[in-house]
């Protein structure tokens, strides 16, 4: 199932990124920006020491797309909020295998987005979206995102992603 996904990740990792629209549209088919999320292919999920602190882990995802009409403003680039919906959605693939890996379940939700756009994407370029966890601890975690274009070997926008633990509901 998950074999044409490169990495070390385990199958059930792979597995659960793979269907990232069941993750996000959580139901509901005509959710926000739907038809981009189905686009979005899983292509690796590596787990490893972290170069600087070996003894902690963390993951690396790649998600590929390729930029349609859909995803572009007036002037045929890719839009600004649809790169910050790919590092929101994509980074939290990252911070997800991490968790999973080590035995935790749970979906946070953003506290910030910070993103930087590099370079304009147009129709028809293929993009490949890196994103790597930076710390996961229990009620903080965060990630950063690079989306390069394959096409013109540039790097269109980047980001960083943190992310909090859902404050409890009181019933």
């Amino acid at each position: 199932m998950s074999s044409a996904i490169v990495g070390n990740g385990s199958e059930e990792i792979k597995a659960h990124l793979k269907d990232i629209p069941k993750l996000f549209l959580n139901g509901r088919p005509n959710s926000f920006a739907a038809s981009i999320l189905r686009r979005l292919t899983l292509a690796e999920v590596t787990i490893k020491s972290n170069v600087i602190e070996p003894q902690r882990k963390e993951s690396l995802v790649v998600y590929t797309i390729t930029v349609e009409e859909d995803m572009v403003n007036g002037g045929g680039n890719i839009h600004g909020g649809c790169s910050a919906f790919l590092i929101d959605v994509c980074s939290t693939g990252s911070i997800m295998a991490l968790k999973i890996s080590q035995g935790v379940a749970s979906f946070d939700v953003s506290q910030s987005l910070n993103i930087v756009y590099h370079a304009p994407a147009t129709i028809g370029e293929n993009l490949r979206i890196v994103n790597t966890t930076m710390t996961v601890g229990r009620r903080v975690a965060s990630a950063r995102t690079e989306i390069w274009s394959e096409t013109h070997h540039r790097l269109v926008a980047s980001g960083v992603h943190i992310k909090m633990e859902p404050s409890p509901t009181k019933l």
